[in-house]
């Protein structure tokens, strides 16, 4: 596996939450920053040998809008 990609979406209570497509891997943090330190150490956890772990991490943050009418 050369990437894993994580969908990231606004808690509805504050800070991210973030899902690996393809594998269960989920984490949760406040800021950004910190949701990137805690997706790369999930990844870490989730894949035993580093040889089996991704080159890259992406993160596809999404955020919902609304329009009014």
């Amino acid at each position: 596996m050369t990437e894993l990609v994580f969908i990231v979406e606004e808690d509805i209570d504050g800070g991210y939450n973030a899902r690996a497509v393809g594998e269960s891997i989920f984490t949760e943090a406040e800021t950004l920053e910190e949701l990137r330190r805690n997706v790369r150490e999930a990844v870490e956890c989730h894949f035993d040998a580093p040889q089996q772990r991704p080159k890259l991490i992406r993160l596809h943050v999404t955020r919902d809008g609304v329009v009014t009418l």
